[in-house]
């Protein structure tokens, strides 16, 4: 069914498109960079893919939001924001990884979108997203697995057949015989130790080469709250003999010259603990064994006040670029007087 109007812009179609700009801008700053530096041709070629396809998403929400007559946001760009030809600050490894965890963030945002948008141009152009950003994922994990970096969720066995919970004590777990872990659970606990690994490299290069000290020191923190939350994952998956995903940390160079603005490194900081909010909320709602969910009740608690403290440091400094909001009528209401 064709639409005869074009309708204005919801507020969701509005914030999925500045997000959208504000990250494809900064994701071009960071793999212009990555491919200043990277060796390895199959890696090089994704890259080269990824950053052509981040680059046609930021001309086509310029032509939205010029379309609209909505200011475009100032985002990131190559010349404010990143030396290209700074020193490396990590390796080919890690930028492969960084790709998986890009199409994977890049699918969960624009699924999202997909069932948030109505209007029919939003709704193609993030439908056309949907379906870039899953090719990315797919590449990028054949090629995890083709240079043996991918690492897998661990295997279970196969039950004899199917059966029905029958006790509360599927619930519990603070005293006695803990139950085995549910797929679910494993996959969380799994890929969240991934991601805090994932972040907590990216942390370590970007304390290794900010200029403010206020900024290094809010790094150093993150690397301390990672390292503590991989462990407490780490130990219920070793609790019921399962393994952990291994380490990013010596994929980081020992390059102390910098490389992207404090800007840049500090908002970057703040997108992950805010993603990370997002899959610990997930996973405490797949969590049914009780003293799992309470470590991750106390883990939200903690990265939610470091996510609060990032905030101030953006808004402190002039960094935070103010979302899309409702009127203010109170303000409008004064500007009479």
């Amino acid at each position: 069914m064709s639409i005869s109007h074009q309708t204005n812009l919801t507020a969701a179609e509005l914030n999925h498109l500045w997000l959208g700009y504000l990250h494809d801008t900064l994701v071009i700053c960071e793999m212009t960079y990555f491919l200043n530096h990277v060796k390895d041709p199959d890696i090089r070629e994704l890259l080269s893919y990824a950053l052509q396809l981040s680059e046609t998403h930021v001309e086509k929400l310029t032509s939205i939001f010029n379309k609209e007559q909505y200011p475009v946001p100032k985002g990131f760009t190559i010349k404010e924001d990143v030396d290209v030809n700074a020193p490396r600050l990590f390796s080919d490894s890690y930028m492969l990884v960084w790709l998986q965890q890009f199409g994977r963030l890049g699918m969960n945002a624009y699924s999202e979108a997909v069932a948030t948008v109505t209007r029919q141009d939003v709704f193609a152009y993030f439908s056309q997203c949907l379906s870039e950003t899953n090719d990315i994922l797919k590449k990028s994990n054949e090629l995890m697995l083709a240079k043996g970096l991918y690492k897998r969720p661990p295997s279970l066995p196969t039950p004899g057949g199917i059966d029905f919970v029958k006790s509360q004590q599927f619930l519990t777990g603070w005293f006695g015989d803990n139950r085995p872990l549910t797929s679910t659970e494993i996959i969380n606990l799994h890929s969240n130790i991934e991601r805090n690994d994932m972040g907590m490299a990216t942390l370590i290069g970007y304390s290794q080469v900010a200029r403010s000290k206020e900024v290094t020191r809010y790094f150093l923190r993150g690397i301390e709250i990672a390292e503590k939350h991989i462990n407490v994952f780490r130990s219920i998956l070793e609790k019921s003999d399962l393994p952990a995903p291994t380490g990013m940390k010596s994929e980081v160079t020992d390059s102390t010259k910098p490389v992207f603005s404090d800007k840049f490194m500090a908002f970057k900081g703040s997108e992950l603990i805010g993603i990370s909010l997002g899959y610990y909320g997930a996973s405490m709602a797949g969590m049914p064994r009780r003293d799992v969910g309470v470590d991750y009740a106390r883990l939200i608690a903690e990265i939610g006040k470091y996510a609060e403290d990032g905030g101030e440091l953006l808004i402190k400094n002039g960094w935070l670029e103010q979302p899309p909001r409702a009127a203010d009528r109170d303000e409008l209401a004064k500007k009479k007087d």
